[in-house]
This record gives C-alpha cells, sequence and structure tokens, in this order.
C-alpha cells in the first residue's frame, strides 16, 4: 500500500503549515478520491505523497519503504498544466520514452495522434499536450498514480475519453490512482471512497477504510 504518515509540510520555519498532520493509505488497484476547495492543500499533499516534496515530518512509504530517490518514481503525478511536467526542449517521442516507451493501444484510446510525436510542447493544445502527459506515466513501471485536477481544464467529451482510458489502465494493472479535485459529482462517478480535508487532520484508520466521504 501507498501510505501518506502524519504529515506535516511548510516552506519555511515561520511559515504557515501547507499540510498538518495528514495520514492516508491507498490499496492497489484502488480508486481514491481527495475532496477539498482551493487552499486546503489537497495539490501540496499530492506533490508529497508523488515525492515532489519532502514533508517537513512524517514519512510517504510503499509496502513500508520511503519513496526511492533515484530513478523512475513508483508514484506518479498528473498535474492540472500539463506543461509543468514536460521538457519544452523535447519532441513529443522523446517525452513519451522518457519513462517507458507507451503501449500504441493506449496513445489510441487516449486520442494521441502520431503526427503529434514530432512536435514540440508548446505546438501542442493545452488539451493536446494533457493527453500526452498523461500517457507517458500509463507504463508498467507505475505503481501509484496521483491525478491533481487533470482534466479540469478539458471539455467535457475530452474528460469522459480520457478518463475511461485511465480508469481501464488501472484496474488491468492494478494500480492505486488518487483523484484530486474540488467537484464531488466527479469523485462519485471515479472512485470507490473519497477523503475531505478538513480543518480538523485527524483521521482514524478504521475511518479511512470505510466507503463513505470522512474527513481528514
Amino acid at each position: 500500500m501507498l501510505k501518506g504518515n502524519h504529515l506535516w509540510f511548510r516552506y519555511g520555519n515561520q511559515q504557515p503549515w501547507i499540510v498538518k498532520n495528514r495520514s492516508l493509505i491507498v490499496a492497489p488497484g484502488e480508486v481514491l478520491g481527495l475532496m477539498a476547495p482551493s487552499g486546503y492543500g489537497k495539490t501540496t499533499l499530492g506533490k508529497l505523497l508523488a515525492g515532489y516534496l519532502s514533508p517537513t515530518k512524517g514519512t510517504v512509504t510503499i509496502e513500508g519503504q520511503l519513496l526511492p530517490t533515484k530513478g523512475y518514481c513508483p508514484v506518479q503525478l498528473v498535474f492540472q498544466n500539463p506543461e509543468l511536467s514536460v521538457n519544452p526542449r523535447w519532441r513529443i517521442r522523446q517525452i513519451l520514452r522518457e519513462g517507458y516507451s507507451p503501449d500504441p493501444a493506449y496513445l489510441q484510446a487516449l486520442g494521441v495522434h502520431s503526427g503529434w510525436l514530432n512536435r514540440y510542447p508548446h505546438e501542442l493544445s493545452g488539451g493536446e499536450l494533457q493527453r500526452i502527459a498523461i500517457a507517458r506515466v500509463l507504463n508498467p513501471s507505475t505503481q501509484y498514480l496521483i491525478a491533481d485536477e487533470m482534466t479540469a481544464m478539458l471539455d467535457a467529451n475530452t474528460q469522459a475519453l480520457i478518463w475511461q482510458s485511465v480508469l481501464s489502465f488501472v484496474a488491468k494493472q492494478q494500480i492505486g490512482l488518487v483523484v484530486i479535485s474540488h467537484e464531488a459529482s466527479l469523485l462519485q462517478k471515479l472512485c470507490d471512497r473519497t477523503l475531505r480535508l478538513a480543518d480538523s487532520p485527524s483521521l482514524s484508520r478504521d475511518s479511512i477504510l470505510k466507503r463513505k466521504i470522512p474527513t481528514i
């Protein structure tokens, strides 16, 4: 399991806490929703789970082991803004091959056209580039995927296409998926269970494992 154990985070000793004593568990193959309004630290929590940030206090573990600091991380994060996760100097083909050569079937399912592969990121629209950002992490080396509002900027038809493809992949590969959003209706459709970030950080193990919307 992927576990966030009593996570605290702030940027400096004199700064306010962005994440305060948050704990959660994600099982292989589980789709977990993480819901909160803006400013409650859900994006920062996603970055901690994926190793983009190191917790000020607490740990993130997989099967009891800390996240690796070298090589391909088994926890991958897809941002709302895809340009944050790609090298602007690389062609799309090289970006896709950075972690693992993607399955052509998944490229097709995500609507990635072969004509995009020789282009640079700035030559694609935001929706097209987001499909690339998702495709590059849908590979056998990914054990957990953190989706931070990853379809919020896309139209409804594109959202449906992408989520159908992602859910099919994670079910087949038994990948744990964390969907970060402020939209309760989206999380209700996608997730096995949903956690709501609240002012109170306490969350017992028993309440985590129930299929309802507890607060953390």
